[in-house]
Parts: structure tokens; C-alpha cells; sequence
């Protein structure tokens, strides 16, 4: 089926609208994987599987897409699926196969809530880049690339570093939580998900286009509020948690 780029267009500002609604709901209920894992929400299975599947299934609709597209893939626009395809590649691979929590699980229902999130998303991209933009060679010297470009890498490594941090904050054979407090820890309860926020604002102004901005939009919606409920979880595990730290905005928020 040919999607027109009106019903696209359409289709992605709907799909930001629910994003705000998302937003609005998540800071009252908070997703239980992770430290929030609930066995009320159906069956669990091996946090790192799911990890696997819901993150790699975004990066196999995008090339569907992109494969099934009448586009040809320009220099810029391979480009802009690699630095996405960088990021995910280390969240689906990288990222499970290092962090250090065998035998925890998350809910099934998450990881399929997942697959649909990144179903979308990854059509949005793939649809965008494969049928209605080639990018041109001069777009690598525009102001939005340039800046769009250094926004996200900045964003990358607070993520990764921040991710780091926590993968090593248990010694070999412990088991419990602590308190993070290297790099922007210093500052926010969660630099891993400020992080993210920031990389794919970058890549919404490197695009500058509207599945970026939704994409944007999209993981402010769903990481801001696990960011807070984070935080909450640290300030009521912690009696010392320190009191000047903010969720996810250094000094505002």
C-alpha cells in the first residue's frame, strides 16, 4: 500500500499528539521494568532477551522500509541511518550483553508494548528516508547537520559514559543498589536517559524533519517520566540521597 505524503504527514502529528498524552500519563504510572518490575503486569522473561528484541526490532523495520523504498540511498541519507543504527545497535547488543543482571526479568507485555512503539517509529523514519527525502551531499554543510550532528554525539557519550557508570558501580559478586556518583550523577538522577533526550534532539535538527521531531518527542515522552520516577525510587531507598540533585535537567528539573 502507498502511504501519500499528506497521510503521512498526518499520521506523524497524530502520532506526536499521542505522545504528549503518553507523557502526561506516565508521570502518574510508572513502567514496571527495571527496579519497577511488577509480576502483576502478565509474564516475565530474561531482562536481556528483552532488551534484544524490543530495541533490534525498531533497527529491522527501518531497513524494511528503506529496502522496499523507490528512493536511492544518498550519501546523507546512509549517514543518517548510521548514526540511528549506531545508537541502536549498542542498545539492542552492546548494552544487554554487558549489563550485569542475570536472572532478572521484565514483563512480556513491555517488551511487546515495545516492538509496537519501535514499529512505528521505525516506519516513520524508514517510510521518510526511503520514499519522499534523498538528501544532498551539500546538506553535510548546512547549519542544522553541523549543529544537529554535534548535539547528538554530546548526547552519545552522556549516554554511554552515564551507562558505563552503572554497568560498573557493583564490584563482582555484589548485589543491592548504590548510589551513583561519577560524572553528571553529580547533578541529575538519571545523565543515561538525559543522555538519549539529547541525542535524538540532535538528530530532530541534524533531519530537520518531522519523524525526527516525533522521534524527539517520543523519547522525552517516555524517558522524562522514568526519570522521575527514579529519582522518587532513589530518594525513598536513600536516606542520604543527595538532596540538590534533580531527576533528568541538571538544576532545573
Amino acid at each position: 500500500m502507498t502511504v501519500t505524503f499528506e497521510q503521512y504527514t498526518l499520521f506523524a502529528w497524530g502520532w506526536i499528539a499521542v505522545a504528549v498524552i503518553v507523557f502526561i500519563a506516565l508521570l502518574f504510572i510508572t513502567a514496571p521494568y527495571g527496579r519497577h518490575t511488577k509480576t502483576t503486569w502478565g509474564p516475565l522473561i530474561d531482562n536481556k532477551l528483552g532488551w534484544f528484541v524490543m530495541e533490534f526490532f525498531v533497527l529491522a523495520v527501518l531497513f524494511f522500509f528503506l529496502y522496499k523504498g523507490t528512493n536511492t540511498i544518498s550519501l546523507v541519507n546512509g549517514i543518517i541511518v548510521g548514526f540511528f543504527a549506531l545508537h541502536y545497535v549498542n542498545r539492542s547488543i552492546i548494552f544487554p550483553l554487558r549489563i550485569q543482571t542475570n536472572g532478572k526479568k521484565m514483563p512480556l507485555t513491555i517488551t511487546l508494548m515495545a516492538m509496537c512503539f519501535n514499529l512505528v517509529n521505525g516506519f516513520l523514519i524508514g517510510y521518510y528516508l526511503g520514499e519522499f527525502v534523498v538528501y544532498p551531499v551539500e546538506w553535510l554543510l548546512t547549519p542544522q547537520f553541523i549543529i544537529g550532528t554535534l548535539i547528538f554525539a554530546v548526547g552519545m557519550f552522556i549516554n554511554w559514559q552515564s551507562d558505563n557508570t552503572l554497568i560498573h558501580l557493583r564490584k563482582p559478586g555484589e548485589t543491592g543498589y548504590k548510589i551513583p556518583q561519577k560524572g553528571l550523577f553529580r547533578y541529575v538522577s538519571c545523565p543515561n536517559l538525559l543522555g538519549e533526550v539529547v541525542e535524538w534532539a540532535g538528530f530532530a535538527i541534524l533531519t530537520w524533519s518531522l519523524p525526527g521531531l516525533a522521534f524527539f518527542v517520543w523519547t522525552f515522552a517516555n524517558l522524562v517520566p522514568r526519570a522521575v520516577s527514579h529519582h522518587k525510587w532513589y530518594q525513598e531507598k536513600f536516606p542520604d540521597y543527595p538532596k540538590e540533585r534533580k531527576a533528568v535537567f541538571p538544576f532545573i528539573w
